[in-house]
């Protein structure tokens, strides 16, 4: 017994050295995910040179291929988003450190390029200030259409937060989809051809997803979470079963338009 105890010392002593040098984050990843199970990637070309990055308040898996994340995961509740009200937006765009330079997406390759550095995690989910620059990785960006982001899918984002105070708590899985042979770039980064948002509740025990071509003025797609996972060729919520996946929540209906809530996405 006393050895045991010795060892889980000796190792926990690891932890924290390794924790002040920066080596491993603080941040716990598997409490963003439904049954703390990430997403599982089907799709073979989808898993090269992928890593995990886990923040205070969301995790994502980035693609040193694509330069964004494949997706970024939050666990959503009503404190949190409280205190993300109150915090004003500091537009800190920012390469991700802890990626390879070869790897990852830098401020140059957006620049003058007609995009927007679209959220996946958006900063308006963000409660602190920790949060909010971490959400400003772009490790958390994908090339995104202006007009879809500010009039289509800054509206999506605001009716996930009102949706969250009311079921109490959400999970939500948000990435881009790579569909087609004609995939831009911008700079290194590819283009997503659409971006989709996954909604479980536990209250509820169900799901959807609202998937929409990256462009302005798309049509929203509302589609069953086992639909999109066909699609896209990623198991989203490895925890649920088929017959699960296939049974659809409820999503509020999105007023496509001018947003007012623009500074908070």
């Amino acid at each position: 017994m006393l050895r045991a105890q010795l060892a889980r010392l000796a190792r926990f002593s690891v932890f924290c050295a390794l924790l002040a040098t920066g080596l491993v984050q603080a941040a716990d990843c598997p409490s963003h995910y439904l049954d703390g199970r990430p997403p599982e990637i089907r799709n073979p070309k989808l898993g090269a040179a992928t890593r995990e990055l886990c923040y205070s308040e969301f995790g994502v898996m980035h693609s040193g291929v694509t330069r964004t994340a494949l997706w970024s995961a939050e666990h959503l509740a009503p404190g949190q988003l409280e205190a993300a009200q109150g915090l004003d937006r500091d537009n800190a765009f920012h390469p991700e450190p802890r990626l390879p330079r070869g790897q990852r997406a830098e401020l140059a390759d957006y620049a003058r390029s007609g995009f927007d550095r679209g959220h996946l995690a958006p900063n308006g989910d963000m409660p602190d200030r920790r949060a909010q620059r971490e959400s400003f990785s772009l490790a958390n960006m994908v090339p995104q259409d202006r007009e879809h982001n500010r009039h289509i899918w800054a509206p999506i984002e605001g009716a996930v937060r009102k949706m969250a105070k009311k079921e109490g708590s959400l999970y939500v899985i948000t990435g881009p989809a790579f569909l087609g042979s004609s995939l831009r770039k911008v700079g290194n980064v590819i283009v997503p051809s659409h971006l989709y948002k996954v909604v479980y509740s536990p209250r509820q025990r169900a799901a959807a997803a609202w998937f929409v071509e990256n462009r302005a003025d798309a049509p929203i797609q509302v589609i069953p979470v086992a639909e999109l996972e066909r699609i896209i060729g990623i198991e989203l919520l490895p925890s649920l079963s088929q017959q699960q996946k296939e049974r659809m929540l409820a999503l509020p209906k999105i007023r496509q338009g001018k947003s007012r809530n623009r500074d908070r996405y």
